[in-house]
């Protein structure tokens, strides 16, 4: 559950926030969305592809692990990443809305608020902390950020360039694991595209958030040498 209010520096003013990482703090997740502009960031780390919302839309997703609550980064309290995606970044800050106004909101029930240590939210006399500060910034971005993913979704269906797939991984103790209900790029429709598609990709900005997504294919070994290390040391 969750208890989302909007910010205020009377009523929170003495409400801390722990930055740091770990199951405890929310972080056992298998995904997390991204958005076109973060995918340059995301493919160095993680693999890219499509999931479906409650809704039936897709969304670009960052892939943490193959089964749901494993996150294959999480090394107790430390993130084994060189870069950790925006909506794990804002965490326990949302964006809410008053007309065309922006708000932050924070979820009261979240466990780095629960915990009651780390980053203060405001200062003594009820200005805004440094850390507050980088989290609205972190919201501003996902907010512009994820108005970018509608169009590069139309485009991928337009031209058919979004396919299912289903990895089947063989790990080192025998065990056979399967990940499917996700969706990544056809390559192969990608390069039968005439010069005008593939022309229109390029204009509209569309064809570096592609190539990002299928660079990002090769960052599934990464997962499955994590899968293997965890299995091995009985995590």
């Amino acid at each position: 559950m969750s208890r989302n209010v909007q910010l205020n520096n009377v009523d929170h003013r003495e409400l801390r926030v722990d930055p740091g990482h770990g199951a405890a703090l929310g972080d056992a997740v298998m995904w997390a969305l991204t958005f076109p502009a973060e995918f340059r960031n995301v493919q160095a780390n993680y693999p890219i592809v499509f999931g479906k919302s409650a809704d039936g839309a897709f969304q670009p997703l960052a892939l943490f692990g193959f089964t749901e609550g494993q996150n294959l980064f999480l090394d107790g309290d430390r993130w084994d990443a060189t870069y950790v995606p925006l909506m794990i970044q804002r965490q326990p800050f949302l964006i809410g809305r008053a007309g065309d106004e922006m708000q932050v909101h924070i979820d009261l029930d979240h466990p780095r608020v629960r915990s009651g240590r780390g980053e203060p939210l405001f200062l003594p006399h009820g200005e805004t902390s440094e850390y507050l500060e980088r989290a609205s910034a972190i919201l501003h971005a996902l907010h512009q950020g994820l108005a970018g993913t509608a169009p590069l979704v139309q485009a991928l269906l337009h031209h058919d360039l979004l396919e299912p797939f289903v990895l089947d991984v063989q790990l080192d103790d025998g065990s056979d694991n399967r990940l499917s209900g996700y969706y990544t790029i056809n390559e192969d429709r990608l390069r039968l595209l005439d010069g005008d598609a593939y022309a229109a990709l390029g204009t509209a900005g569309h064809l570096e958030a592609v190539y990002m997504m299928m660079a990002s294919v090769a960052r599934f070994r990464d997962l499955i040498d994590r899968v293997n290390r965890a299995a091995a040391a009985g995590r």
